[in-house]
């Protein structure tokens, strides 16, 4: 018994630590969101051009941070027009360069690891672009979309499938200050703490048990911490296995990576560590329902192997300039509750997360919350989640547009075959390659 609620007085320690952060974290985002719309991110992702993987990239950063809801909302992207390489820069970018992320990374960890992620992210993606370009044939991507047009169910499709934006026009100040932009605010920050509450609750439940149960020396072992050169070459490469097999996405693996770093994992390994929430098993099975057997295992093969060279970068950059913090200094919080700056900020917070809680629950919110799961064609059926603010302004929870509004063909380039299913009938026109060549540019 005194194990088990010495592991729990870590977690709720560690908990105590975090609220404020996770609360501003999720704040920012809301704020972002509800003024990026979803069918501009559908407009723009139609290529894999550098300058549309940049834009996939910072439109991620401005999206939900559940894992599950990114991968399902980078399939729902995918079948509406968007390019593959761009919808998964997308998904990337959505778990792991997002304001909260960072925000709680410098503060259990430091700043440092917040500056790695937005660092490495980037990195990823380029990678994940090259390989792709490199090594996804037509024909494999063609499978990949006549499976997801099946339209089978993973997690979280209701929420990926809610455009919860403001959808009155004006500048950004005046459509976020006004009553719409506040409703609007509320519901995704409370659809998005509902998305990732589970599996922060585990992961900081894991943390605490690993931390109280789990003696250093086995990790000092297990990563090689006595010897410097195997450690770099080793975190990397295992980091990203513990991550699929602890089952734990989104930022709840932040709390895990502080008892992993404390135990001696190198500092890339911390990050190739964090970026493997996409590959966790349960999401890897959502990747066979969405794109197939073959594509989930092409998908885990380049997304592990991106993970693996971003976090040797980082290693050796961070390394090359004495940026890599000193290991002895890494502490997990067990101080519990006390009248400090924590206490008065997680104050202030808390009474702005009820203010939004409240403001959710009086325009629509419970009947959001009910969708979450959903069918991923739920939000194609023309369906639309009305609320209204307190200002008598109409708020659409859900900008539902149907499957087959999206399903035009995509903008032609030059250099670009794009096959892409077309009407009603979900015709679908095969690129125009040669046997065994890899797909063309931007190639749907």
């Amino acid at each position: 018994m005194h194990a088990i609620l010495h592991a729990l007085s870590i977690t709720g320690s560690m908990t105590w630590e975090i609220t404020w952060a996770l609360i501003l974290g999720f704040t920012l985002s809301a704020i972002v969101q509800a003024v990026v719309r979803r069918a501009t991110i559908v407009r723009l992702l139609g290529d894999d051009h550098p300058r549309t993987l940049a834009v996939a990239s910072a439109l991620g950063m401005a999206s939900s941070s559940c894992s599950y809801a990114a991968v399902a909302l980078a399939r729902s992207l995918f079948r509406k027009g968007a390019n593959f390489t761009a919808a998964m820069a997308f998904e990337i970018a959505s778990t792991n360069l997002v304001v909260e992320l960072g925000v709680i990374l410098a503060l259990l960890m430091g700043w440092q690891f917040s500056a790695a992620e937005f660092i490495g992210g980037p990195i990823m993606i380029v990678l994940i672009a090259v390989l792709f370009r490199l090594f996804l044939r037509s024909k494999l991507l063609r499978e990949a979309r006549e499976q997801a047009e099946r339209g089978r169910a993973g997690s979280m499709e209701g929420h990926a499938a809610m455009d919860m934006s403001v959808q009155r026009e004006g500048s950004f100040a005046r459509r976020l200050f006004s009553g719409e932009g506040f409703t609007s605010v509320a519901h995704v920050f409370v659809m998005e703490w509902a998305a990732i509450l589970r599996d922060l609750v585990v992961g900081l439940l894991i943390a605490g048990a690993i931390a109280a149960w789990v003696p250093d020396s086995f990790w000092h072992s297990f990563f090689f911490a006595g010897h410097p050169l195997a450690s770099k070459i080793w975190g990397p490469i295992i980091g990203p296995v513990v991550a699929v097999i602890s089952f734990v996405c989104s930022i709840g693996n932040v709390p895990l990576a502080v008892v992993l770093w404390k135990g001696g994992i190198s500092f890339g390994g911390v990050v190739s560590f964090i970026f493997a929430d996409l590959l966790i098993l349960p999401i890897l099975n959502i990747y066979r329902k969405y794109y197939g057997p073959r594509m989930a295992a092409f998908i885990a093969a380049t997304f592990y192997a991106a993970m693996v060279v971003a976090g040797y970068v980082v290693e050796f950059a961070f390394g090359g300039v004495g940026l890599i913090p000193d290991q002895a200094d890494a502490k997990i919080p067990m101080e519990g509750v006390s009248w400090n700056y924590t206490t008065w900020l997680n104050i202030a917070f808390l009474l702005l997360t009820a203010a939004l809680i409240i403001r959710f629950w009086r325009t629509g919110g419970p009947a959001m919350l009910r969708m979450m799961g959903g069918s991923p064609d739920d939000g194609h059926t023309g369906h639309h989640h009305a609320g209204h603010d307190h200002d008598g302004h109409h708020h659409a929870g859900h900008d539902h547009h149907t499957e087959h509004d999206h399903h035009a063909e995509h903008a032609q380039h030059a250099d670009h075959h794009e096959a892409a299913p077309t009407d009603h009938a979900h015709h679908h026109h095969g690129p125009q390659t040669a046997p065994g060549d890899a797909y063309p540019r931007g190639v749907q």
